[in-house]
């Protein structure tokens, strides 16, 4: 059995502590994670993502109605508490009276780190998360995540998702300026790379893998050099 990084959860030799620089945006940020994307630690990005992140929170679940800790944190007046979702009735950072609504508060940043269609379920159940106004990123972006595949260009991971909004809100002046959010996509393409490399050097040995789709892929894939395209 491999040995296991107590801050990552990760194994040792796919350990990206080493990486790990704090981005202290003053955003709280709250990662509901469904119990098979916490036993993800191949692909999983939210686990990082909270750890780069000081002060936010992994709660882990289907149904969060009656998640004590989630229910405390949503009724705290010192929160403005919104969901990181798309909608039509989302606010996005750039929209106006945005800034002003939250005032004083803290923004309270609900992310749902799952797959888009066990997402679906997690809000739909949680009744008092799918209450919450909704947050949406003002600008469009592509993923980096050549390790897997999003179900639409216009998905990203949860690292991405948390560096994007700290971008946006920085330009909206809810974060600050001297903020460097960069470290969050830092660890991320270390760990693509890791991945990539894993995944090649089992190619060319023939190896079977340990995961159950493991087989359908059997071709070299190119190590993106993130200096040069960054």
């Amino acid at each position: 059995m491999s040995d296991i990084c107590y801050k990552c959860l990760r194994p040792v030799a796919a350990c990206f502590c080493d990486h790990l620089k704090e981005v202290d945006s003053k955003v709280k940020f709250v990662f509901l994670m469904h119990p098979k994307e916490a036993k993800r630690q191949r692909t999983g990005t939210g686990r990082l993502a909270s750890i780069r992140l000081p002060g936010s929170e992994i709660l882990v679940g289907v149904d969060f109605t009656e998640n004590k800790r989630l229910c405390e944190l949503l009724s705290d007046p010192q929160y403005f508490p919104v969901l990181l979702y798309p909608g039509d009735d989302a606010w996005t950072s750039a929209k106006e009276g945005f800034k002003e609504t939250i005032g004083n508060r803290t923004l309270l940043v609900i992310i749902i780190d799952s797959t888009w269609f066990c997402s679906k379920k997690m809000i739909r159940l949680s009744t008092n998360v799918n209450t919450l106004p909704k947050l949406s990123f003002s600008g469009s972006y592509k993923s980096i995540f050549t390790f897997k595949r999003e179900p639409a260009e216009y998905c990203v991971s949860t690292i991405e998702s948390c560096y994007y909004l700290i971008k946006e809100l920085q330009t909206a002046g809810i974060v600050e300026k001297s903020v460097d959010p960069e470290p969050l996509l830092d660890v991320f393409k270390e760990m693509i790379k890791y991945q990539l490399s894993r995944e090649n050097e089992r190619i060319e040995k023939g190896l079977p893998g340990g995961h159950a789709n493991d087989w359908k892929y059997t071709k070299i894939k190119e190590i993106p050099d993130f200096d040069k395209t960054s």
